[in-house]
């Protein structure tokens, strides 16, 4: 087996904010990757400084924007149908890390379930009081004796520093039996490989971490946390070389996106590996 330690996958440009290079590196003990070097927790912030970030917005400006809000919108009911699966209380509390500008908590919340969220930005969260739901802006503000059925975090994983104190503050904020959901981008993906340092899903360095089905599986049964079902995301594969297209051609190539998109997902008919996963983990 090729030792992998230190070893740089791949040398990514920040497209979006900076336009600074950091290193994908292999992790010594799974299959995830990290970015080095990773920003301090003081400078993070300024990498979202965009108005191109377009999860702390409601932007439909531009046809990537359209695209995103319309799949959101879909997605919405798709996240709550899988909560409501899981459910087996009548409270039904749920707590949503990095909700961004509010509507899947508001969603949920139409359909009975105590809900609360976290999310840092502060352009986000007042977007998300304007539609009656307040969040806090981190994980250490929700008092350690508030427990939860599920918690959830939407391509929000891979942007959390210090990721082992995150993942045992989860833990110990579910119920007993209670569910973990994280949806992450999969670097073995075909559109991955396709585009190599242009996917866009690196999105250094905001994405500080990296993770393939086998690591992430890895870390999180390091922490007491079983998984239960892996779910494809088939839209991100069509979003995701859309913005891809762009960081490597200069233009947005939409035909051209939509096939790598297209065939990303046939093949991962067989090979099981989609640009996109969400992965249900229970407390152990």
């Amino acid at each position: 087996m090729e030792n992998k330690q230190n070893k740089t996958f791949l040398t990514c440009k920040d497209h979006t904010v900076s336009g600074e290079e950091f290193k994908l590196v292999w992790n010594e003990k799974n299959e995830i990757l990290i970015t080095q070097p990773q920003p301090s927790p003081e400078k993070l912030p300024n990498y979202y400084e965009s108005e191109d970030y377009i999860s702390h917005t409601d932007s439909t400006k531009k046809l990537s924007d359209k695209l995103y809000q319309g799949v959101k919108n879909f997605m919405l009911q798709k996240k709550l149908k899988l909560i409501e699966s899981l459910a087996d209380s009548s409270t039904k509390s749920l707590l949503d890390v990095g909700a961004g500008t509010g509507d899947f908590l508001k969603t949920a919340k139409k359909k009975n379930w105590k809900v609360r969220g976290v999310e840092p930005n502060a352009q986000a969260r007042n977007l998300a009081q304007q539609k009656h739901i307040t969040l806090v802006q981190e994980i250490s503000l929700i008092d350690s004796s508030e427990k939860f059925d599920i918690i959830t975090l939407w391509h929000v994983l891979e942007h959390l520093p210090d990721l082992e104190f995150q993942i045992k503050k989860f833990y110990s904020l579910l119920n007993k039996d209670g569910y973990l959901i994280i949806a992450v981008p999969n670097f073995k993906s075909y559109d991955a490989n396709y585009y190599k340092e242009f996917w866009a899903a690196y999105d250094v360095p905001r994405h500080l971490w990296h993770f393939s089905k086998e690591g992430i599986q890895s870390l999180m049964k390091k922490h007491q946390f079983q998984l239960q079902e892996t779910l494809p995301l088939i839209f991100d594969s069509y979003y995701v070389s859309l913005l891809s297209e762009k960081y490597k051609t200069g233009k947005s190539n939409f035909i051209k996106a939509f096939k790598i998109g297209l065939k990303s997902n046939l093949k991962a008919k067989s090979t099981k590996e989609y640009s996109s996963h969400i992965y249900v983990f229970k407390k152990q």
